[in-house]
């Protein structure tokens, strides 16, 4: 605008002094109209002509293209880009701060390619005011030098033309730089930097681009008839230019190369050992061999560690509680492809993975045969195979179930997290929580801690429901039922049969979704009298005959096999006196096996017997 403003101002003394000399509307304008015009005004007009269409046609028209095309692929992209950062925020990659940045950012992309796609329109209008005012000049002096001054018509279209030509070139080489830089704006690829630091390492950061512009303007400057010393004195420039880069980088790469100057010792006194020293023993630990590290390193494109994240974020949903972070290192002693997860120190399980390879699990029902490295699925025992990635598709075809390295540490890592979930809620898990939960129902939470139960009783509660595959979800269920029968008793045993049968609706839920009908293994009477006698005199160490206990489990077994082979759970429906010593009793043999009470069956549900337990046992 300003120098549209200029330009104005210009032609208005260009009209109203043109008449008194060349000089009339300033030594700038007329060193240019006699610089470029050199005696011949036809030649003035052609260079101008020219340099309007170079800006006009050539630039503006490019830059108003490119700033059309991006704007249109950005609004395009916008729906994709927002989907993905969606995915993101869902799968737990990013917070909710993370995801405003980077929506904030896309928009500003948005209204950047929108803003300069309306610029390039203000360029492009410009070079056509150019044009327009000179035209306009050119008219209005010869009618203002012939009409109003008795000029003769030679002598006025010479003046000004000369005056109108050299206006123009004024206007338009700021016109030419306005447009080049729109052009390089719009027209930059990556957002790092800013946009004078790019075209300067375009242009010099590259040595060897320096060294051949400089030889090959060398060779034209001894041609005879060229201008020899311009031409030989820019190759020396860009000659010296691209030695000294090319010294710059070698200096460099022999600092990079060079061997790391030996430490000073430092003389220091012996410390006193102190609680410093003590390193306490993290409560999930994943330790891993040499050949595994690219699975777990980010740089290397290693996917487990994104894995870990989405399975605690499932897990807090699932099971109801947050568990402790997984802390990965690598272990020299373990086998390369061998990896261990520790619960407190103790390792609880262990496997092999090959990255690069697939695992190929076999269900039990495959079509035919697979070539590969026989194993076992460490999560769950299945016999699976290791195969190429080339042989994918024709597991797949056959009824394996593949998956890659990174998703067999992952899925054991789960498994061992939901099977040992009673022994990842510690104190300071249930405290948090509680505060949790307090901030929806503080006044719950004031009543019953530490008024009525301590934390520890809470937190033996809530790890008897995850040692049976019941998720605490529900607290404010569990903590009511607590606060109800807390002032009856202290004992944790009772107060979890209590919370049980609060939350049974639930537990058939989980087993029978829906309203499916209840299918379930039975008790003999003689057997479920002469259970209720042990638990009656040895209560909560009540001991069962070992002849029984063996046909028990014997029996139990078979029965609860039978119940998976037909793809239903095997559940074990026992009177309320009972249930906890069944459970324990028969935890270790039937992992699988569920056993409920006849509390915790809601009315509206049916039930079926499908087996019953006891009847050798009880002869």
């Amino acid at each position: 605008m300003l120098r549209l403003s200029l330009n104005v101002a210009s032609t208005r003394i260009v009209l109203l002094n043109g008449h008194s000399g060349g000089d009339a509307a300033g030594k700038v304008i007329e060193a240019f109209g006699n610089f470029l015009v050199g005696g011949n005004t036809a030649v003035g007009l052609v260079v101008f002509v020219i340099l309007t269409v170079i800006n006009f046609v050539v630039i503006t028209k490019g830059a108003g293209r490119i700033a059309e095309v991006s704007a249109r692929f950005t609004l395009d992209a916008m729906p994709g880009k927002q989907m993905a950062i969606d995915a993101d925020l869902n799968a737990g990659l990013i917070d909710e701060a993370e995801a405003k940045r980077r929506r904030r950012e896309i928009a500003q992309e948005a209204d950047f390619y929108g803003a300069m796609d309306g610029a390039s329109k203000f360029v492009r209008g410009d070079a056509i005011a150019g044009i327009l005012i000179m035209l306009i000049n050119v008219i209005g002096g010869l009618f203002v030098g012939v009409v109003q001054h008795d000029m003769a018509l030679g002598k006025a279209a010479q003046t000004y033309t000369l005056l109108t030509i050299g206006d123009g070139l004024v206007a338009q080489i700021p016109a030419l730089i306005i447009s080049v830089a729109a052009g390089l704006v719009v027209s930059r690829v990556g957002d790092e930097g800013d946009i004078g630091g790019q075209v300067f390492n375009q242009l010099f950061s590259n040595p060897r681009v320096l060294i051949i512009t400089g030889g090959i303007v060398g060779v034209l400057g001894l041609i005879p008839g060229m201008p020899n010393f311009v031409f030989l004195m820019l190759s020396s420039i860009l000659l010296g230019l691209g030695w000294w880069r090319w010294q710059r980088i070698l200096a460099e790469a022999a600092l990079l190369q060079a061997p790391p100057a030996p430490p000073q010792p430092v003389m220091t006194e012996q410390q006193e050992a102190s609680w410093d020293d003590v390193i306490p023993v993290d409560v999930l630990g994943l330790e891993v061999g040499y050949r595994l590290i690219p699975m777990v390193d980010r740089a290397q494109g290693g996917e487990l560690l994104q894995r870990i994240r989405s399975l605690r974020k499932k897990f807090a949903q699932d099971v109801g509680f947050l568990c402790a972070p997984v802390h990965i290192r690598d272990n020299l002693e373990l086998r390369p492809n061998a990896y261990r997860i520790a619960l407190k120190g103790v390792e609880i399980g262990a496997g092999e993975a090959y990255p690069g390879l697939f695992m190929a699990i076999n269900p039990g029902r495959v079509a035919g045969p697979l070539e590969g490295r026989e194993t076992r699925d460490p999560a769950f025992g299945l016999p699976a195979l290791w195969i190429d990635a080339s042989q994918r598709e024709q597991a797949n075809s056959l009824g394996y179930t593949v998956v890659d390295a990174s998703t067999v540490v992952a899925t054991h890592l789960n498994h061992l997290l939901l099977s040992h979930a009673a022994e990842l809620l510690g104190r300071q898990e249930t405290q948090a929580l509680l505060d949790h939960v307090g901030k929806d129902s503080p006044k719950l939470i004031e009543d019953l801690v530490p008024k009525l139960l301590t934390l520890s009783v809470v937190q033996r509660v809530l790890q008897n429901l995850l040692d049976e595959g019941v998720n605490i979800r529900d607290m404010r269920t569990t903590l009511e039922v607590l606060s109800e029968h807390a002032p009856q008793t202290q004992d944790t045993l009772a107060l979890t049969a209590r919370v049980r049968e609060a939350l049974g609706r639930a537990i058939l839920q989980s087993l029978f979704p829906g309203n499916a009908e209840v299918q379930v293994l039975v008790l003999e009477p003689e057997l479920e009298r002469i259970l209720a006698q042990a638990m009656i005199s040895g209560g909560e160490h009540a001991a069962i005959e070992p002849g029984l206990a063996e046909t028990l489990l014997q029996r139990t077994a078979t029965l609860a096999q039978r119940q998976e082979d037909l793809g239903l759970p095997p559940v074990l429906l026992a009177p309320a006196s009972i249930r906890m010593l069944l459970s324990r009793f028969l935890r270790r043999a039937v992992p699988s096996l569920k056993v409920i009470s006849n509390n915790e069956v809601p009315e509206s549900r049916m039930i079926r017997v499908v087996g019953t337990i006891g009847s050798r046992a009880a002869a």
